[in-house]
């Protein structure tokens, strides 16, 4: 019996660390602190063209983002980072996500294979080759930074083809299936409505 006990205590602290248990929870679009955590964001958000927009963007890559990101305000700060770092480089923020999604299932201490690092899973060679070798690639501001302007980089090599560009990206050349990845991804998941 204590057993039992003991393993539904588990299983419910398991659940409420998961974010299942929240029935008692409004639903986001009527949670007043998500609310006003995003009203802060935006107003901040010196990327957006007005408050308005800013509330709208995050406001809805919000909601998309809320099963992979469950606490609402390393998202909000996730979205601003990022769509701050795409509009800088001059790229689409729902382009900058399906690549994290692709990359890094939005992990920010992803480490690849390769040993390509973060959410934009950026590898660490460039750290030494800037002359920055103490900035670290799992913070999310300065992943966004260097995979961004990496990614505007190869576009600008490309004269503007995308798949080229997310192939040079990727490190795999003239293949297409990285590029397919990261485009299925914008068209169905981060498109902007």
């Amino acid at each position: 019996m204590m057993t039992a006990l003991l393993r539904l205590c588990v299983l419910a602290g398991f659940w409420l660390l998961a974010g299942v248990a929240t029935a008692d929870l409004p639903p986001p679009e009527k949670d007043p602190e998500l609310r006003e955590t995003l009203k802060r964001a935006a107003a901040l958000a010196d990327s957006f063209s007005d408050r308005f927009d800013a509330e709208v963007w995050l406001s809805d890559m919000s909601r998309r983002l809320e099963q992979k990101l469950p606490d609402h305000r390393f998202r909000i700060e996730l979205l601003k980072h990022v769509h701050y770092e795409a509009q800088r480089a001059g790229l689409s923020p729902e382009l900058v996500l399906s690549i994290i999604e692709v990359e890094s299932n939005f992990n920010p201490y992803s480490i690849s294979r390769a040993g390509a690092r973060g959410l934009m899973q950026v590898m660490p060679f460039w750290l030494t080759r800037i002359g920055r070798p103490d900035d670290s690639l799992f913070r999310v501001h300065t992943n966004l930074r260097y995979g961004c302007t990496i990614l505007r980089y190869y576009l600008d090599k490309e004269n503007g083809n995308l798949f080229q560009a997310l192939a040079r990206y990727n490190g795999s050349g003239g293949q297409r299936t990285y590029p397919k990845l990261v485009d299925r991804a914008w068209k169905t998941r981060w498109y902007r409505q």
